[in-house]
């Protein structure tokens, strides 16, 4: 039943005469040099945060007991 209802919207789509796309109101180029420029503005926004892991020296952290969810990987060093 289901396929036949398929099969008869495609032949009947198939069958239709095609509809006229809208008009662009700007030539494909543009939208294309838009997007890649959009595309570059963000790969430099990204690529501006690549270097705040090096900004500070690591710092141990302490193994606190009283947190409410404590550190499961400190090995047993909080208590």
């Amino acid at each position: 039943m289901l396929l036949q209802q398929i099969a008869m919207t495609v032949s009947a789509a198939s069958e239709a005469e095609h509809e006229e796309l809208a008009p662009l109101w700007a030539d494909p180029l543009v939208f294309g040099i838009v997007m890649f420029a959009f595309m570059l503005v963000l790969l430099f926004i990204t690529w501006s945060y690549s270097n705040l892991g090096n900004r500070h020296t690591a710092v141990e952290e302490h193994a606190d007991p009283h947190r409410q969810h404590p550190n499961k990987h400190d090995h047993g060093q909080g208590h």
